[in-house]
């Protein structure tokens, strides 16, 4: 099992480098070529989603990406370090609040549209998406 780690400042022009990484490293890894557009766009959302939540909790820990090669799959995980805080269905958010969910939920859509394995997890310390597609068996020339 090999692992590529990316750790990036939380801003947005960094979000195309890790997508080019993530794309590269799909492909190394087996990922069939007509799925690597749905990585690309699914790193995408996620890392815009990461960099979108440090910025509003003014958090300026990198965010961290690790593309895993396995023996018959290719996984990539995005992590952020924003804190998670309970819902309270008894206090409205502020308009902020809510454009933010919003958008939050928005990209998770497009992500589980782009990849049928797809794993979100929250803490209160931070959150992570798991990502995985099929590799192809290894051809012989």
């Amino acid at each position: 099992m090999a692992t590529v780690e990316l750790r990036f400042s939380p801003l947005p022009e960094h979000v195309r480098t890790a997508r080019l990484v993530a794309a590269a490293v799909a492909r190394r890894s087996g990922v069939d070529e007509a799925v690597l557009d749905e990585v690309r766009l699914a790193v995408g959302e996620a890392c815009s989603r990461a960099v979108g939540l440090h910025q509003s909790s003014g958090i300026s820990a990198p965010v961290r990406v690790a593309l895993i090669e396995e023996e018959k799959q290719f996984s990539i995980e995005v992590g952020d370090e924003a804190p998670r805080t309970p819902h309270q269905s008894d206090t409205a958010g502020s308009t902020d609040d809510l454009e933010a969910e919003g958008e939050d939920e928005m990209g998770l859509a497009v992500i589980s549209g782009l990849v049928d394995d797809v794993e979100v997890t929250a803490e209160t310390d931070g959150g992570l998406i798991r990502m995985s597609w099929p590799t192809l068996p290894a051809t012989l020339p």
